[in-house]
């Protein structure tokens, strides 16, 4: 399977089971789309039709096009075959480990975003903050259950986990001390809306936590109309002036600042030039994922806007890279050489089953977004994963379990897309989330058009993304 597009002056081809990625001319693009669908001369005669008017177009060297097309097939760089398929379906009986918990602390929160997926926090409960003895059980259940894996991971998450923050604290020097007896090491990570930062969280953090969240949707405007505190006031104003403080102190590094856009800001690159000016360059932006009767949910006839958004965005990462201004965006991150294995480019993320998230009173469930969804509680700390069947269901959730993925050419690289995102699209984590999906493939295309102009303007490849993963050993 190949896709072909053309962004920026650049005519791709991506070939999907190789994951090669081709710039080529328009001669050599055209030949590409023709060339399993007709043989050599029918070829040659139409590019000659098409192009022969022009005087450095000839037979001869339209046939040596042909074939280097033909040599990069035979060298599987071109209409390489599914070699994954049969890897997809053996992932029920793979002795899985944990290797990542995300630690809902606060089921309670000081802002009152309107958008919020967690109900305010509150994931349609009680308020509850949890205890230092289940955080401990938390650390206890991640190493008993991580095998021989080294590095484990630990989201603090909320609500607002600041509002729990010296069990936070506590719950790290647990980890800490036990650490190195159980060869482990614990890689932290810290999500807060920043109301509560000051200088003791900004020292412990920068300490203990390999990365940080800041919650920032942009402009002031745009940041202020949907996250408000309790007494309806706009955040912004109060959290800026710290999330710089915080980020000048960590020295620019393992940060991300994260923010939400809706119908209220299609033009959200708008947000992300406003958090460069004020001196972020690790941005994140996601789109709001909500009820489809709530007046910010993004439409269907939003979605050309927003391509279009994204090809801006792309395009000015690359000039603003070539002027010694260089920013990073998640979605644009993609390393072409050193990408995931198999299993995690099937898999994805692992929730339900590498993955899990801990309510504050220890219950398990896939991730933090089915969190309140009773159907799917995996288990609790104390007992383990006692659902089974529903863990099974999880490890077979990939890229080759959806059916309306299976023509798909991005699949490669959302794994299948998001379990939470596919059930409350659909009711079923099998299921696929349209519109998600369309956002998805306009961000790999300009990913992968940025990673083409750094290639040509010879920025050597990134390290692996890869890390010590149970999956190399099955």
């Amino acid at each position: 399977m190949i896709h072909q597009y053309k962004l920026n002056g650049y005519n791709i081809v991506l070939d999907v089971y190789s994951g090669s990625v081709h710039a080529v001319d328009e001669i050599a693009y055209d030949m590409i789309a023709m060339y399993e669908e007709n043989d050599k001369q029918t070829i040659i005669d139409a590019m000659m039709a098409k192009y022969g008017e022009r005087e450095d177009v000839t037979e001869a060297e339209l046939a040596e096009c042909y074939d280097d097309i033909t040599a990069l097939a035979e060298q599987g760089k071109l209409f390489a075959p599914d070699v994954y398929r049969d890897k997809a379906f053996d992932f029920k009986n793979r002795n899985t480990v944990v290797k990542a918990l995300c630690l809902h602390v606060a089921h309670t929160c000081n802002l009152n975003c309107e958008y919020c997926f967690a109900a305010q926090g509150k994931y349609h409960g009680d308020r509850a903050v949890m205890s230092l003895e289940v955080g401990k059980a938390s650390i206890d259940f991640l190493i008993k259950h991580s095998g021989t894996r080294r590095n484990l991971e630990v989201d603090f998450f909320g609500g607002e986990p600041l509002m729990n923050f010296d069990v936070v604290k506590e719950i790290v020097a647990y980890a800490r001390s036990i650490e190195k007896e159980h060869n482990k090491n614990f890689r932290f990570t810290l999500t807060t809306n920043g109301v509560l930062v000051d200088d003791e969280v900004i020292e412990w953090a920068n300490r203990e936590c390999h990365n940080v969240v800041l919650s920032l949707d942009g402009r002031e405007e745009v940041h202020d109309r949907l996250r408000k505190t309790v007494n309806g006031k706009g955040s912004y104003a109060t959290i800026v002036p710290k999330f710089q403080h915080f980020v000048e102190k960590r020295e620019g590094k393992g940060y991300y600042l994260r923010g939400t856009y809706t119908r209220n800001n299609l033009d959200f690159t708008n947000d992300i030039f406003h958090m460069i000016d004020l001196g972020f360059d690790q941005l994140s932006m996601e789109p709001v994922v909500c009820a489809p009767e709530d007046p910010y949910a993004l439409r269907a006839e939003d979605l050309p806007v927003l391509f279009e958004q994204y090809e801006i965005l792309a395009k000015a990462q690359i000039e603003r890279r070539r002027e010694g201004k260089p920013f990073t965006f998640y979605h644009y991150m993609l390393n072409l050489e050193h990408g995931p294995c198999v299993y995690k480019r099937i898999s994805g993320c692992g929730s339900g089953t590498e993955y899990m998230a801990v309510t504050p009173w220890g219950d398990l469930y896939p991730c933090h977004q089915f969190v309140g969804e009773e159907e799917y509680k995996l288990g609790d700390l104390w007992t383990g994963v006692t659902n089974t069947a529903l863990r099974d269901e999880f490890k077979l959730c990939n890229a080759y379990a959806r059916p309306d993925c299976a023509d798909c050419w991005a699949r490669m690289y959302c794994s299948g897309g998001c379990a939470a995102n596919a059930y409350h699209a659909t009711g079923s984590i099998k299921g696929v989330y349209e519109y998600g999906c369309e956002l998805f493939r306009k961000r790999i295309e300009c990913a992968v058009m940025v990673k083409v102009a750094e290639y040509q303007d010879g920025i050597a490849a990134s390290e692996s993304d890869c890390s010590d993963c149970e999956s190399c050993e099955q």
